[in-house]
């Protein structure tokens, strides 16, 4: 079977199929489009203009999470709970942090202090709700790592990045979360799941907005 992930290189929802590909150890190749000036040809395949999008021989996947349960069905052990209803609460849990991934943009791409801070309390009240579900030493489920870990590991690891040139304060008194994201972010496959360039793409995108966080990133 040959599979194709398109990408776009600062996109956590591509990082987090990427992830799911190198810890299932699964061959792919990868294109990477530009998704602000994105080629017809992509426009035809992608319902949502969106990324990403796996082709598998002559289909079209798109949404992550739908990718990424697919990457998991054919290549077994499963990454989810074998029990139906901690199955359930996983993907729930997973879509929460697709919404996180959303307020992470507008926190970091906000115009002003007043926007900044608007959306700074909103995610903290998204956090602190996540950082109760967070009680395993390991990993979301324990010791072995899920499709929910997959998930958050990309949101995670932009927050390490931006508090470390700039300290929001973002994850503050949410130890449960502080020591899930060092987890994550260490692992090889998550590392191995952005292009060697990402800080600087990642950080300059912010600067080139030129909102309230790019004061902070020069």
């Amino acid at each position: 079977m040959k599979l194709e992930l398109i990408s776009f290189k600062i996109c956590p929802f591509v990082q987090g199929s990427m992830i799911t590909l190198l810890v299932k150890d699964i061959s792919f190749e990868i294109t990477y489009i530009d998704i602000n000036d994105p080629p017809a040809w992509f426009m035809e395949i992608s319902p949502f203009g969106k990324v990403p999008v796996l082709k598998t021989n002559d289909s079209i996947l798109f949404e992550s999470s739908v990718i990424n349960e697919y990457l998991d069905e054919i290549t077994p052990p499963s990454m989810h709970p074998q029990d139906p209803l901690q199955k359930a609460k996983n993907r729930a849990w997973i879509e929460y942090g697709a919404s996180l991934n959303f307020a992470q943009h507008n926190l970091y791409w906000s115009k002003d202090k007043d926007e900044f801070q608007k959306h700074f309390q909103q995610i903290r009240r998204h956090l602190e709700k996540l950082e109760q579900q967070i009680t395993q030493a390991h990993y979301f489920n324990g010791p072995e790592l899920s499709l929910v870990d997959v998930a958050y590991a990309p949101l995670l690891m932009r927050f390490k990045l931006v508090e470390g040139l700039h300290a929001s304060g973002i994850l503050k008194d949410l130890p449960h979360l502080q020591t899930w994201s060092d987890q994550l972010t260490t692992l090889e496959p998550v590392q191995k799941s952005v292009v060697p360039e990402f800080n600087e793409l990642y950080i300059g995108t912010i600067k080139k907005a030129g909102g309230y966080m790019s004061q902070f990133l020069a």
